[in-house]
């Protein structure tokens, strides 16, 4: 009998603890003592793999193990967590086959002894059948010869979704989102200039050991070495904002310059917050933020996150309905309206999904469309907003998805109504944050901003997530 390995009893735990709390796995991660225990950096890398791929690929997992499962609603949830994280280390990482297999069988056994035997024979025919199909699929899948299938096996995601992505975006963009989904995301961080310069953070970065890399933007940081950022201190002190780099290129769209007052709708945490101001800060000075979001406790979550960061005499956190923003008197509003309205709407989030693996396998068709969905309540959001915006000030809307139907129909539909007829569409690559910013930012902007001057970047390996960002002037 073979001893199972530490790091995948912790991704067991760390699945089921998900599962019974209906939790988030990133956060989960964050927070484990047991993952803070496994004192090899490449035991708590091959856990986190594993505990983010059975989550990612639940769905894709669940089908592959039921054809072989002689009557699968019999499995014990416990069962099934562990023969997720197996299935996924059979079929998806590159772990010799016998060791699979006997890790995979102690894991089962583990949740359940009855249940090693029959774990044995549905993991090995996973090995052998499953395992060269992920391969093969991933071959095509490079060479540009692939089919919606393909992708689904290889990035384990559901079908209706990549349908979807390549209808609307093109197949190159649903190929790099499957062949990235189950890859560790890259790691960017934003420097805070209200607390270090540039070259200070750059220096606190490299004494911490995380391999702070240059990027387009002078004051994010992609990280080599990420794994020590949580035990380092530097985000929780208020010095670093941890955000993809298409999102810090989003905030700069937004253009905060110093003294002017913006109104940011669904300020969640407050790193888009941190980032506009530091937007005004490169440029001299503060910015005045109104934030608001619905729920209670993210306002107070992000009331002492600006303390810690040196923001607070310059943010205030309001909890309001972002829907009510016109008909409320909100604090720091000008008589004839905020300079810059930033809606960071709530969405699906499919453009981060390689960050937040839930998101794939409770995302529904249905959530899109219709009287409750998204894109309902992201239009009213945008509709509310640009009321509270002056004569030549500018209105921003953002989202982490690739969804149309939440991007460029929610903006139509926002252009064509009465409120929208105010506004006209500043390219993005022209908007003038960006326009101050390095050729190299000015040239990752405009290469991802479509002929109506909307920006749109896709998830892929080693580089951006999906966000996109539309900017309008009030005439």
């Amino acid at each position: 009998m073979a001893q199972l390995s530490p790091s995948r009893k912790v991704a067991l735990s760390l699945v089921s603890q998900r599962r019974r709390h209906d939790g988030r796995i990133r956060e989960l991660l964050r927070t484990s003592e047991a993952m803070d225990a496994l004192e090899d950096a490449r035991d708590r890398a091959l856990a986190a793999r594993l505990a983010f791929g059975a989550v990612s690929a639940q769905g894709t997992l669940d089908r592959l193990l039921d054809e072989r499962l002689r009557r699968p609603s019999s499995v014990e949830p416990r069962v099934r967590d562990a023969l997720r994280v197996a299935a996924f280390e059979c079929c998806y990482l590159s772990t010799p086959q016998s060791a699979a297999v006997s890790q995979g069988v102690e894991l089962v056994r583990l949740a359940s002894p009855r249940a090693a035997g029959l774990a044995n024979a549905v993991l090995r025919r996973l090995c052998q059948d499953v395992r060269p199909q992920v391969q093969d699929a991933r071959a095509r899948c490079a060479d540009g010869a692939c089919g919606i299938d393909d992708l689904a096996l290889v990035g384990g995601l559901p079908s209706w979704l990549l349908e979807r992505v390549a209808v609307q975006r093109g197949l190159d963009a649903a190929r790099n989102l499957a062949l990235c989904q189950l890859e560790a995301a890259p790691v960017y961080v934003a420097a805070n200039p209200a607390l270090a310069t540039t070259s200070e953070t750059l220096r606190s970065l490299r004494e911490a050991g995380l391999d702070p890399q240059p990027t387009l933007l002078p004051r994010a940081f992609q990280l080599g070495a990420p794994a020590g950022l949580a035990g380092s201190g530097l985000v929780g002190s208020g010095q670093l904002a941890v955000s993809d780099l298409a999102a810090q290129l989003v905030a700069c769209m937004a253009s905060p310059q110093p003294g002017y007052n913006v109104l940011e709708v669904g300020q969640g945490r407050g790193t888009k917050t941190m980032l506009l101001q530091a937007e005004a800060l490169a440029q001299g000075g503060f910015c005045e933020v109104t934030g608001v979001d619905s729920e209670a406790f993210k306002t107070k979550v992000t009331s002492r996150r600006m303390s810690r960061a040196g923001l607070a005499k310059h943010v205030r956190c309001v909890t309001l309905d972002g829907r009510l923003v016109s008909s409320t008197t909100l604090p720091g509003m000008p008589h004839d309206g905020f300079d810059v309205a930033f809606v960071d709407a709530p969405c699906s989030g499919t453009g981060t999904m390689r960050r937040h693996p839930e998101i794939a396998w409770t995302l529904s068709a249905e959530s899109l469309e219709g009287e409750g969905s998204l894109p309902r309540l992201q239009l009213q959001l945008l509709a509310a907003a640009s009321a509270c915006v002056r004569t030549g000030g500018l209105l921003a809307y953002a989202t982490c998805s690739l969804m149309a139907e939440e991007n460029e129909r929610v903006v139509e539909s926002f252009l064509e109504s009465p409120e929208g007829s105010r506004f006209e569409v500043v390219p993005a690559y022209a908007t003038p944050g960006v326009a101050m910013a390095s050729e190299g930012a000015q040239e990752a902007v405009r290469m991802r901003t479509d002929g109506r001057g909307w920006f749109q970047s896709i998830p892929a390996t080693a580089s951006f997530d999906g966000h996109f960002c539309t900017v309008m002037r009030r005439r």
